[in-house]
Protein backbone atom coordinates (compact mmCIF):
# COMPACT_ATOMS: atom_id res chain seq x y z
CA UNK A 1 0.00 0.00 0.00
CA UNK A 2 1.10 3.51 -0.78
CA UNK A 3 1.52 6.27 1.77
CA UNK A 4 -1.74 7.93 0.74
CA UNK A 5 -3.65 4.66 1.16
CA UNK A 6 -2.17 4.11 4.61
CA UNK A 7 -3.12 7.65 5.63
CA UNK A 8 -6.65 7.10 4.31
CA UNK A 9 -6.93 3.85 6.30
CA UNK A 10 -5.69 5.56 9.48
CA UNK A 11 -8.14 8.42 8.94
CA UNK A 12 -10.99 5.90 8.55
CA UNK A 13 -10.01 4.10 11.77
CA UNK A 14 -9.73 7.39 13.65
CA UNK A 15 -13.14 8.50 12.35
CA UNK A 16 -14.77 5.24 13.45
CA UNK A 17 -13.17 5.56 16.90
CA UNK A 18 -14.39 9.15 17.32
CA UNK A 19 -17.92 8.22 16.19
CA UNK A 20 -17.95 5.35 18.68
CA UNK A 21 -16.90 7.65 21.52
CA UNK A 22 -19.67 10.15 20.75
CA UNK A 23 -22.35 7.54 19.98
CA UNK A 24 -24.63 8.75 22.78
CA UNK A 25 -24.52 12.31 21.44
CA UNK A 26 -25.29 11.00 17.95
CA UNK A 27 -28.29 9.12 19.33
CA UNK A 28 -29.56 12.29 20.98
CA UNK A 29 -29.12 14.09 17.66
CA UNK A 30 -31.09 11.36 15.90
CA UNK A 31 -33.85 11.62 18.52
CA UNK A 32 -34.02 15.35 17.79
CA UNK A 33 -34.27 14.62 14.07
CA UNK A 34 -37.14 12.19 14.64
CA UNK A 35 -38.97 14.70 16.83
CA UNK A 36 -38.33 17.51 14.35
CA UNK A 37 -39.65 15.32 11.52
CA UNK A 38 -42.90 14.71 13.42
CA UNK A 39 -43.32 18.41 14.24
CA UNK A 40 -42.42 19.42 10.68
CA UNK A 41 -45.09 17.07 9.37
CA UNK A 42 -47.63 18.69 11.72
CA UNK A 43 -46.48 22.17 10.66
CA UNK A 44 -46.93 21.29 6.98
CA UNK A 45 -50.41 20.04 7.72
CA UNK A 46 -51.27 23.33 9.45
CA UNK A 47 -49.87 25.27 6.49
CA UNK A 48 -52.58 23.73 4.31
CA UNK A 49 -55.08 25.95 6.17
CA UNK A 50 -53.29 29.10 5.02
CA UNK A 51 -51.03 29.61 8.03
CA UNK A 52 -47.51 30.93 7.63
CA UNK A 53 -44.56 28.65 8.27
CA UNK A 54 -43.52 30.49 11.45
CA UNK A 55 -47.01 30.37 12.96
CA UNK A 56 -47.43 26.69 12.04
CA UNK A 57 -44.09 25.84 13.68
CA UNK A 58 -45.03 27.83 16.78
CA UNK A 59 -48.34 25.98 17.08
CA UNK A 60 -46.57 22.62 16.62
CA UNK A 61 -44.04 23.41 19.35
CA UNK A 62 -46.82 24.64 21.65
CA UNK A 63 -48.69 21.40 21.09
CA UNK A 64 -45.55 19.43 22.00
CA UNK A 65 -45.12 21.41 25.21
CA UNK A 66 -48.77 20.85 26.15
CA UNK A 67 -48.35 17.10 25.56
CA UNK A 68 -45.28 16.90 27.82
CA UNK A 69 -46.93 18.96 30.56
CA UNK A 70 -50.11 16.87 30.34
CA UNK A 71 -48.17 13.60 30.56
CA UNK A 72 -46.27 14.90 33.58
CA UNK A 73 -49.44 15.97 35.40
CA UNK A 74 -51.23 12.70 34.59
CA UNK A 75 -48.42 10.34 35.56
CA UNK A 76 -46.05 11.84 38.15
CA UNK A 77 -48.29 13.24 40.96
CA UNK A 78 -50.68 10.25 41.13
CA UNK A 79 -47.83 7.72 41.10
CA UNK A 80 -46.02 9.66 43.82
CA UNK A 81 -49.14 9.53 45.98
CA UNK A 82 -49.63 5.83 45.28
CA UNK A 83 -46.01 5.11 46.19
CA UNK A 84 -46.51 6.82 49.54
CA UNK A 85 -49.64 4.75 50.13
CA UNK A 86 -47.70 1.65 49.11
CA UNK A 87 -45.06 2.26 51.77
CA UNK A 88 -47.77 2.87 54.37
CA UNK A 89 -49.84 -0.19 53.46
CA UNK A 90 -46.95 -2.61 53.12
CA UNK A 91 -47.08 -3.63 56.82
CA UNK A 92 -50.84 -4.16 56.47
CA UNK A 93 -50.20 -6.43 53.50
CA UNK A 94 -47.71 -8.45 55.54
CA UNK A 95 -50.23 -8.81 58.38
CA UNK A 96 -52.88 -9.94 55.90
CA UNK A 97 -50.43 -12.50 54.54
CA UNK A 98 -49.91 -13.77 58.09
CA UNK A 99 -53.66 -14.18 58.45
CA UNK A 100 -53.80 -16.23 55.25
CA UNK A 101 -50.97 -18.41 56.55
CA UNK A 102 -52.85 -18.97 59.84
CA UNK A 103 -56.00 -19.92 57.95
CA UNK A 104 -54.01 -22.31 55.78
CA UNK A 105 -52.43 -23.91 58.86
CA UNK A 106 -55.87 -24.30 60.43
CA UNK A 107 -57.08 -26.28 57.44
CA UNK A 108 -53.99 -28.45 57.08
CA UNK A 109 -52.61 -29.68 60.38
CA UNK A 110 -49.42 -31.61 60.81
CA UNK A 111 -45.86 -31.01 59.79
CA UNK A 112 -46.83 -29.30 56.55
CA UNK A 113 -48.62 -26.60 58.41
CA UNK A 114 -45.79 -26.18 60.94
CA UNK A 115 -43.32 -25.45 58.19
CA UNK A 116 -45.13 -22.25 57.27
CA UNK A 117 -43.54 -19.43 59.33
CA UNK A 118 -45.31 -16.25 60.35
CA UNK A 119 -43.88 -13.01 59.03
CA UNK A 120 -42.82 -10.36 61.53
CA UNK A 121 -42.75 -6.78 60.31
CA UNK A 122 -39.82 -5.84 62.55
CA UNK A 123 -37.74 -8.77 61.33
CA UNK A 124 -38.47 -7.87 57.75
CA UNK A 125 -37.48 -4.25 58.34
CA UNK A 126 -34.21 -5.37 59.94
CA UNK A 127 -33.47 -7.61 56.97
CA UNK A 128 -34.25 -4.76 54.58
CA UNK A 129 -32.01 -2.32 56.48
CA UNK A 130 -28.81 -3.20 54.52
CA UNK A 131 -30.72 -2.77 51.28
CA UNK A 132 -32.02 0.58 52.48
CA UNK A 133 -28.47 1.68 53.34
CA UNK A 134 -27.31 0.73 49.85
CA UNK A 135 -30.15 2.74 48.35
CA UNK A 136 -29.26 5.76 50.46
CA UNK A 137 -25.61 5.36 49.54
CA UNK A 138 -26.51 5.28 45.87
CA UNK A 139 -28.81 8.28 46.12
CA UNK A 140 -26.04 10.57 44.85
CA UNK A 141 -25.55 8.44 41.76
CA UNK A 142 -29.30 8.34 41.21
CA UNK A 143 -29.56 12.13 41.44
CA UNK A 144 -26.63 12.44 39.05
CA UNK A 145 -28.26 10.11 36.55
CA UNK A 146 -31.55 11.99 36.90
CA UNK A 147 -29.82 15.28 36.17
CA UNK A 148 -28.11 13.67 33.20
CA UNK A 149 -31.46 12.52 31.84
CA UNK A 150 -32.94 15.99 32.29
CA UNK A 151 -29.98 17.64 30.55
CA UNK A 152 -30.19 15.14 27.69
CA UNK A 153 -33.91 15.82 27.34
CA UNK A 154 -33.29 19.58 27.23
CA UNK A 155 -30.54 19.06 24.65
CA UNK A 156 -32.92 17.05 22.45
CA UNK A 157 -35.56 19.80 22.71
CA UNK A 158 -33.00 22.50 21.82
CA UNK A 159 -31.69 20.53 18.83
CA UNK A 160 -35.25 19.88 17.70
CA UNK A 161 -36.13 23.57 17.75
CA UNK A 162 -32.96 24.56 15.88
CA UNK A 163 -33.49 21.85 13.26
CA UNK A 164 -37.14 22.78 12.88
CA UNK A 165 -36.29 26.47 12.42
CA UNK A 166 -34.00 25.96 9.40
CA UNK A 167 -34.29 22.37 8.12
CA UNK A 168 -32.91 23.10 4.63
CA UNK A 169 -29.66 24.54 5.97
CA UNK A 170 -28.87 21.42 8.02
CA UNK A 171 -29.98 19.23 5.12
CA UNK A 172 -27.59 20.95 2.71
CA UNK A 173 -24.74 20.70 5.23
CA UNK A 174 -25.30 16.95 5.52
CA UNK A 175 -25.49 16.49 1.73
CA UNK A 176 -22.15 18.28 1.29
CA UNK A 177 -20.45 15.37 3.07
CA UNK A 178 -20.99 13.18 -0.02
CA UNK A 179 -19.23 13.33 -3.42
CA UNK A 180 -20.65 15.90 -5.84
CA UNK A 181 -21.93 13.32 -8.34
CA UNK A 182 -24.00 11.57 -5.62
CA UNK A 183 -25.48 14.59 -3.82
CA UNK A 184 -28.67 14.70 -5.83
CA UNK A 185 -29.22 11.02 -5.10
CA UNK A 186 -28.60 11.60 -1.37
CA UNK A 187 -31.21 14.35 -1.43
CA UNK A 188 -33.72 11.85 -2.82
CA UNK A 189 -32.78 9.26 -0.17
CA UNK A 190 -33.31 11.84 2.57
CA UNK A 191 -36.80 12.46 1.15
CA UNK A 192 -37.48 8.72 1.42
CA UNK A 193 -36.19 8.70 5.01
CA UNK A 194 -38.45 11.60 5.93
CA UNK A 195 -41.48 9.86 4.43
CA UNK A 196 -40.63 6.58 6.21
CA UNK A 197 -40.11 8.31 9.58
CA UNK A 198 -43.38 10.20 9.17
CA UNK A 199 -45.24 6.98 8.48
CA UNK A 200 -43.63 5.31 11.47
CA UNK A 201 -44.64 8.21 13.73
CA UNK A 202 -48.25 7.93 12.53
CA UNK A 203 -48.29 4.17 13.03
CA UNK A 204 -46.74 4.49 16.50
CA UNK A 205 -49.30 7.12 17.54
CA UNK A 206 -52.16 4.91 16.35
CA UNK A 207 -50.83 1.90 18.26
CA UNK A 208 -50.20 3.94 21.40
CA UNK A 209 -53.70 5.43 21.32
CA UNK A 210 -55.40 2.05 20.86
CA UNK A 211 -53.36 0.39 23.63
CA UNK A 212 -53.99 3.28 26.02
CA UNK A 213 -57.74 3.21 25.29
CA UNK A 214 -58.01 -0.56 25.80
CA UNK A 215 -55.97 -0.37 29.02
CA UNK A 216 -58.15 2.47 30.32
CA UNK A 217 -61.37 0.52 29.64
CA UNK A 218 -60.04 -2.72 31.18
CA UNK A 219 -58.56 -1.10 34.29
CA UNK A 220 -61.73 0.92 34.84
CA UNK A 221 -63.83 -2.25 34.68
CA UNK A 222 -61.49 -3.95 37.15
CA UNK A 223 -61.64 -0.85 39.39
CA UNK A 224 -57.87 -0.52 39.63
CA UNK A 225 -56.75 2.85 41.06
CA UNK A 226 -55.34 5.44 38.62
CA UNK A 227 -56.60 3.80 35.41
CA UNK A 228 -55.77 6.87 33.26
CA UNK A 229 -52.17 7.08 34.48
CA UNK A 230 -51.62 3.35 33.95
CA UNK A 231 -53.18 3.57 30.48
CA UNK A 232 -50.91 6.46 29.48
CA UNK A 233 -47.84 4.55 30.69
CA UNK A 234 -48.95 1.45 28.77
CA UNK A 235 -49.42 3.49 25.60
CA UNK A 236 -46.06 5.22 25.95
CA UNK A 237 -44.16 1.99 26.66
CA UNK A 238 -45.73 0.51 23.54
CA UNK A 239 -43.04 2.46 21.68
CA UNK A 240 -40.68 -0.34 22.77
CA UNK A 241 -42.04 -3.53 21.16
CA UNK A 242 -41.79 -6.86 22.99
CA UNK A 243 -40.31 -5.25 26.13
CA UNK A 244 -42.49 -2.19 26.77
CA UNK A 245 -45.80 -4.09 27.20
CA UNK A 246 -44.13 -6.39 29.74
CA UNK A 247 -42.86 -3.44 31.78
CA UNK A 248 -46.21 -1.64 31.65
CA UNK A 249 -48.00 -4.41 33.59
CA UNK A 250 -45.83 -4.00 36.71
CA UNK A 251 -47.32 -0.74 38.16
CA UNK A 252 -51.02 -1.73 37.94
CA UNK A 253 -50.32 -5.24 39.25
CA UNK A 254 -48.40 -3.83 42.22
CA UNK A 255 -51.17 -1.39 43.14
CA UNK A 256 -53.92 -3.99 42.59
CA UNK A 257 -52.04 -6.43 44.83
CA UNK A 258 -52.66 -4.11 47.79
CA UNK A 259 -56.42 -4.63 47.43
CA UNK A 260 -56.63 -8.23 46.34
CA UNK A 261 -54.30 -10.84 44.82
CA UNK A 262 -57.21 -11.96 42.66
CA UNK A 263 -57.53 -8.47 41.22
CA UNK A 264 -53.81 -8.46 40.47
CA UNK A 265 -54.24 -11.72 38.58
CA UNK A 266 -57.07 -10.20 36.55
CA UNK A 267 -54.81 -7.27 35.66
CA UNK A 268 -52.16 -9.70 34.43
CA UNK A 269 -54.73 -11.51 32.27
CA UNK A 270 -56.00 -8.17 30.91
CA UNK A 271 -52.55 -7.00 29.86
CA UNK A 272 -51.75 -10.41 28.38
CA UNK A 273 -54.85 -10.22 26.17
CA UNK A 274 -54.04 -6.64 25.16
CA UNK A 275 -50.47 -7.62 24.31
CA UNK A 276 -51.66 -10.55 22.20
CA UNK A 277 -54.06 -8.25 20.33
CA UNK A 278 -51.31 -5.68 19.82
CA UNK A 279 -48.66 -8.11 18.59
CA UNK A 280 -50.90 -10.32 16.42
CA UNK A 281 -53.52 -7.90 15.06
CA UNK A 282 -52.83 -4.22 15.66
CA UNK A 283 -49.11 -3.83 15.00
CA UNK A 284 -48.97 -6.09 11.89
CA UNK A 285 -51.91 -4.25 10.32
CA UNK A 286 -50.84 -0.69 11.23
CA UNK A 287 -47.15 -1.12 10.45
CA UNK A 288 -47.94 -2.94 7.21
CA UNK A 289 -49.89 0.14 6.14
CA UNK A 290 -47.15 2.53 7.29
CA UNK A 291 -43.74 0.80 7.47
CA UNK A 292 -42.95 -2.75 6.35
CA UNK A 293 -40.72 -4.21 9.05
CA UNK A 294 -40.44 -7.94 9.63
CA UNK A 295 -40.93 -9.02 13.28
CA UNK A 296 -37.60 -10.85 13.34
CA UNK A 297 -35.81 -7.76 12.01
CA UNK A 298 -37.47 -5.66 14.72
CA UNK A 299 -36.36 -8.03 17.50
CA UNK A 300 -32.79 -8.30 16.15
CA UNK A 301 -32.59 -4.51 15.88
CA UNK A 302 -33.73 -4.11 19.49
CA UNK A 303 -31.11 -6.56 20.75
CA UNK A 304 -28.39 -4.94 18.63
CA UNK A 305 -29.07 -1.31 19.55
CA UNK A 306 -29.72 -2.13 23.22
CA UNK A 307 -26.42 -4.04 23.44
CA UNK A 308 -24.27 -1.30 21.92
CA UNK A 309 -26.17 1.87 22.86
CA UNK A 310 -28.06 1.02 26.07
CA UNK A 311 -31.59 2.08 26.92
CA UNK A 312 -31.58 5.02 24.52
CA UNK A 313 -30.68 2.66 21.69
CA UNK A 314 -33.53 0.37 22.72
CA UNK A 315 -35.96 3.30 22.71
CA UNK A 316 -34.82 4.45 19.25
CA UNK A 317 -34.41 0.97 17.79
CA UNK A 318 -37.46 1.15 15.51
CA UNK A 319 -36.81 4.58 13.93
CA UNK A 320 -33.13 3.69 13.52
CA UNK A 321 -34.16 0.47 11.77
CA UNK A 322 -36.59 2.36 9.51
CA UNK A 323 -33.87 4.79 8.42
CA UNK A 324 -31.29 2.01 8.01
CA UNK A 325 -33.76 0.06 5.87
CA UNK A 326 -34.20 3.01 3.52
CA UNK A 327 -30.45 3.57 3.15
CA UNK A 328 -29.75 -0.13 2.58
CA UNK A 329 -32.53 -0.41 -0.01
CA UNK A 330 -31.69 2.77 -1.92
CA UNK A 331 -27.91 3.15 -1.59
CA UNK A 332 -26.66 -0.42 -1.24
CA UNK A 333 -29.17 -2.53 -3.16
CA UNK A 334 -30.39 -0.19 -5.91
CA UNK A 335 -27.25 1.88 -6.51
CA UNK A 336 -24.56 -0.78 -5.97
CA UNK A 337 -25.74 -4.38 -6.00
CA UNK A 338 -28.39 -4.02 -8.72
CA UNK A 339 -25.92 -2.15 -10.94
CA UNK A 340 -23.02 -4.53 -10.34
CA UNK A 341 -22.72 -6.42 -13.63
CA UNK A 342 -20.04 -8.96 -14.47
CA UNK A 343 -18.05 -9.13 -17.67
CA UNK A 344 -19.31 -11.34 -20.57
CA UNK A 345 -16.47 -13.79 -19.93
CA UNK A 346 -17.50 -14.18 -16.28
CA UNK A 347 -21.16 -14.60 -17.24
CA UNK A 348 -20.22 -17.26 -19.80
CA UNK A 349 -18.23 -19.16 -17.17
CA UNK A 350 -21.15 -19.02 -14.72
CA UNK A 351 -23.58 -20.14 -17.44
CA UNK A 352 -21.30 -23.03 -18.38
CA UNK A 353 -20.96 -24.16 -14.74
CA UNK A 354 -24.73 -24.04 -14.23
CA UNK A 355 -25.30 -25.90 -17.51
CA UNK A 356 -22.88 -28.67 -16.51
CA UNK A 357 -24.54 -28.95 -13.11
CA UNK A 358 -27.99 -29.24 -14.68
CA UNK A 359 -26.76 -31.84 -17.17
CA UNK A 360 -25.43 -33.96 -14.34
CA UNK A 361 -28.90 -33.74 -12.74
CA UNK A 362 -30.70 -34.42 -16.02
CA UNK A 363 -31.95 -30.82 -16.36
CA UNK A 364 -30.91 -28.31 -19.01
CA UNK A 365 -31.53 -24.63 -18.26
CA UNK A 366 -29.80 -21.41 -19.12
CA UNK A 367 -28.54 -18.72 -16.78
CA UNK A 368 -31.45 -17.21 -14.79
CA UNK A 369 -32.45 -13.66 -15.55
CA UNK A 370 -31.36 -12.44 -12.11
CA UNK A 371 -27.70 -13.20 -12.99
CA UNK A 372 -27.84 -11.15 -16.19
CA UNK A 373 -26.50 -7.57 -16.22
CA UNK A 374 -28.96 -5.03 -14.90
CA UNK A 375 -29.67 -1.65 -16.39
CA UNK A 376 -27.28 1.23 -15.92
CA UNK A 377 -27.56 3.10 -12.64
CA UNK A 378 -30.04 5.90 -12.61
CA UNK A 379 -27.44 8.41 -11.48
CA UNK A 380 -26.64 11.44 -13.64
CA UNK A 381 -23.07 11.68 -14.93
CA UNK A 382 -22.90 15.40 -14.28
CA UNK A 383 -24.93 16.09 -11.15
CA UNK A 384 -24.99 19.50 -9.60
CA UNK A 385 -22.68 20.24 -6.71
CA UNK A 386 -25.52 21.79 -4.80
CA UNK A 387 -28.58 19.80 -3.76
CA UNK A 388 -31.89 21.31 -4.84
CA UNK A 389 -34.00 22.89 -2.17
CA UNK A 390 -37.11 20.99 -1.17
CA UNK A 391 -40.28 22.83 -0.41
Amino acid sequence: MKLGQWMGLLALIASCYILWQIRQALLLLFAAVVLATALNRLARYLQKFGLKRSIAVLLSVSFLILVFVGLFLIIVPPFTQQFQQLTQRAPQGIERLNQWIDQFEGRFSGQFGQRLPNLDVNDIMQQLQPLFNQLVGGAGAFVGNTLGVILSFLLVIALTLMTLAEPLSYRKAFIQLFPSFYRRRVDGILDECEIALGRWVIGALISMSVIAFLSLIGLSVLQVPLPLAHAVVAGFLNLIPNIGPTLSVIPPMTIALLDSPLQSGFVLILYFLIQQFESNVLTPYVMAQQVSLLPAVTLIAQVFFATFFGFLGLLLALPLTVVAQVWIREALIKDILNQWSASPKTLAAIDSAIHEKHESLGVAESLPEKYLPAQKPDIPDHAENEAPENQ
